[in-house]
């Protein structure tokens, strides 16, 4: 009996699987057991396919033990590890493997690609031992520095390298396309809204989460994209996280810095936004962690969708249950969102009445709960720009995209030295202990929000999280403490709750 290591996804991490084989005499048959899905199963005849195509006929009773036998495999990653357990047992192999296997195989001995790559290469650099891998997994795998990454085109090529009739060469390691990020749209383009802009600013400087109300055509899809291109790129923690969602999720394309954006339709289902399924695989909320997650028509979504996201955005985790398990994934967005006043999208045009009855418009906004937009930080109105505003083409106004963008990356900078020793990224992310005490607030600073809280009608999370404005306002500018006018622009972006809810 031999045993190969293979991986299994639990989450965004790669659980270790031994592959054992045995072979014993009577009729030909191959049973798999330890939990295995139907992809799974169905390798018995990928890689006895792959076999015949090296001259290796299979005879006997073959069972192949996938342990740990309680916890559940999925997908084609096993492929390559049966085949070599199997290489193993027949002597085709001089001893017992080293090192981690991972790929899926074509009939005719080929590796092909499958998800989990990334987080493969993180357990191999950490339990020592080198990764086997197919040829088109080479490009996510080889950012994860320390991993020492082999990549056989073909069954045959892998043979000969444990053999050590031909060797492989270790896969460099890769850098990260660093060609610039050209923002579309660029702020620059984008006419007026000025209000806008500045909130556009301080949800990228902190990682805040903000909401844009306005009628059609006011812009606010355009100002959520525009996001995009003035948030800081990803540093090299924060972008191994990244690959490794992706890799989990499947998702080809080059290691980049550029932040994820996720665009959600309002028919998203909770499985799609929140993840889960079958198979556990991670939703748009996950694939959306350290970059922006954009829910147009806000009020449009299910009602339990939204729900739903209250506990990952304020934790920065989702944690996914069902009757297969249970996993925990990354869930660590900016959430910008985009929704109309009213049902006609024209409460408070001052050039198109609105035609809502009050049941209308209070039904309308009772689709939107007190705790979610209590965990929106800016609340922004986005007013329609008028016709002689818009004509206007060859008119373009205000900073770029680029300029923004640099005082964000010195914001980010700023909290990331005064907060390195609790882990915390950004603003956003502090803990209530913080907030309490490790702002700075100047002594003006809580006899006024003593005189305004009342008005706003502000939970204990609400003020938690103006005060978290507040600190970015103050990074922005360059300032050490928190004063009475950082705090007044926090609550001025507040009081969009209030009149959202009042009707």
């Amino acid at each position: 009996m031999t045993g190969v290591r293979g991986v299994t996804l639990r989450g965004v991490e790669a659980v270790p699987v031994e592959v054992e084989v045995e072979i014993t005499g009577g009729l030909f048959s191959i049973t798999v057991v330890g939990l295995p899905d139907a992809a799974v199963k169905e390798a018995r005849e990928r890689v006895r396919a792959a076999l015949r195509s090296l001259g290796v006929l299979l005879r006997g009773r073959v069972a192949v033990n996938l342990a740990p036998a309680d916890l559940p495999k999925e997908g084609a990653l096993l492929d390559v590890p049966m085949a070599v357990g199997l290489l193993a047992a027949v002597g085709s192999l001089p001893r017992r493997p080293e090192g981690i296997f991972l790929g899926e195989l074509a009939l005719d001995g080929r590796l092909r690609r499958v998800r989990g790559a990334v987080p493969a290469a993180l357990l191999a650099r950490d339990l020592g031992v080198p990764l086997f891998l197919p040829p088109e997994n080479v490009p996510e795998a080889a950012w994860v520095k320390g991993a020492t990454l082999l990549a056989p085109p073909t069954l045959p090529d892998l043979l000969g390298h444990l053999r050590g009739e031909s060797l492989l060469p270790p896969v460099p390691h890769g850098d990260v396309d660093e060609a610039p990020w050209v923002p579309d749209p660029d702020l620059r383009d984008i006419k007026g809204q000025t209000g806008a802009k500045r909130a556009l600013e301080i949800a990228a400087a902190g990682h805040h989460n903000l909401l844009l109300t306005g009628s059609p055509g006011s812009g606010k899809t355009l100002l959520a994209r525009a996001l995009r291109g003035i948030l800081p790129p990803l540093g090299d923690e924060e972008l191994t996280e990244v690959l490794a969602v992706r890799s989990t999720a499947g998702e080809e394309g080059p290691p980049s810095r550029l932040r994820p954006f996720r665009p959600v339709h309002p028919t998203a289902s909770v499985v799609a936004l929140c993840g889960g399924g079958s198979g556990l695989r991670p939703g748009e909320v996950t694939l959306a962690h350290r970059g922006v997650l954009f829910l147009d028509e806000f009020p449009e979504f299910h009602r339990d969708a939204l729900e739903a996201l209250r506990a990952p955005l304020e934790d920065g985790r989702i944690r996914v249950s069902r009757a297969t398990g249970t996993v925990s994934y990354p869930a660590r967005v900016l959430l910008a969102c985009a929704c109309n006043p009213c049902p006609c999208g024209y409460r408070g045009d001052p050039s198109r009445p609105c035609t809502c009855s009050p049941s209308e418009i209070h039904r309308y906004q009772r689709r939107l709960s007190g705790p979610i937009l209590d965990r929106i930080d800016l609340h922004v109105p986005v007013p329609r720009l008028s016709p002689a505003e818009l004509v206007q083409m060859e008119d373009r106004g205000g900073e770029d995209s680029a300029a923004v963008r640099r005082r964000v990356e010195q914001a980010r900078q700023v909290q990331r030295d005064r907060w390195a020793a609790q882990g915390v990224q950004c603003n956003a992310e502090l803990p209530e202990r913080l907030v309490r005490r490790g702002l700075n607030l100047d002594p003006e600073v809580r006899p006024f929000l003593t005189e305004t809280l009342g008005r706003l009608r502000l939970t204990g999370r609400g003020l938690s999280r103006i005060l978290k404005v507040a600190r970015t306002v103050a990074d922005l500018e360059g300032t050490s403490s928190v004063g009475v006018s950082h705090v007044a622009e926090a609550l001025a972006f507040r009081e969009g709750q209030s009149s959202w809810t009042a009707g």
